[in-house]
């Protein structure tokens, strides 16, 4: 049982007409599909070049009152200089100004810093 099925007209009619189709096409390209490429590559260019979002994480942690307290007179200085400020870009430009510290000067900031229990305070100390 080795018979192989025939095309029928309508298939064998069809395959000539797109390969005829496929041929014309890559021989001799229209210049208006060409233009029209060109300016959809560019714009697919122009949506991959938007720089991307930086992924914000919510965080929680806790502070002595009295660093708290800091954060607030950061935050009335730089209203007095016409800067405003939210908390948490006054503790990123910390995180900046540490990054951009030498070892020995990191070292001797973090030993200034009061260590502070982990985890939430019980209950019963309120």
């Amino acid at each position: 049982m080795n018979a192989k099925k025939s095309k029928s007209k309508n298939e064998a009619s069809q395959s000539t007409t797109n390969e005829a189709v496929i041929e014309q096409s890559t021989i001799n390209p229209e210049p208006e599909l060409i233009a029209e490429t060109i300016g959809s590559e560019e714009k697919a260019l122009t949506k991959k070049s938007k720089p991307q979002k930086t992924k914000v994480i919510r965080d929680s942690f806790s502070f002595p009152e009295h660093d708290y307290r800091k954060i607030s007179e950061l935050k009335k200085t730089c209203l007095a200089a016409g800067i405003h400020v939210k908390k948490s870009e006054i503790l990123r430009a910390g995180l900046y100004l540490l990054t951009q510290a030498n070892p020995e000067e990191l070292k001797k900031a973090i030993e200034k810093v009061d260590k502070v229990p982990t985890g939430r305070p019980s209950l019963a100390n309120n």
